[in-house]
């Protein structure tokens, strides 16, 4: 999608990303670490759980679609799956 967000391909009016992390538990402790994130920014991810396997999807729904409060909050996920090593 961009230099920044690599990991990150865009459809229409979204951003997705899958990730995949080495086992369950890292998986749902990513998800609780973009929780609390989101709930920061109050902008919150379309999150997909399929055993170690996430799909997140980001828009600006109120905005009618892409906002830099989805590419801030893509940057943010990027940093928080590195650190989980996914």
């Amino acid at each position: 999608m961009s230099e920044n967000l690599p990991a990150w391909r865009r459809e229409g009016d979204e951003i997705r990303r899958t990730i995949e992390a080495p086992d369950f538990p890292t998986a749902i402790r990513i998800v609780d670490a973009i929780a609390v994130k989101a709930e920061e920014l109050n902008h919150h991810p379309d999150i997909d759980i399929r055993w170690r396997t996430l799909h997140l999807v980001l828009t600006t729904h109120d905005a009618g679609g892409l906002t830099d409060l989805d590419f801030t909050l893509a940057a943010i996920i990027d940093d928080i799956v590195a650190k989980h090593g996914a």
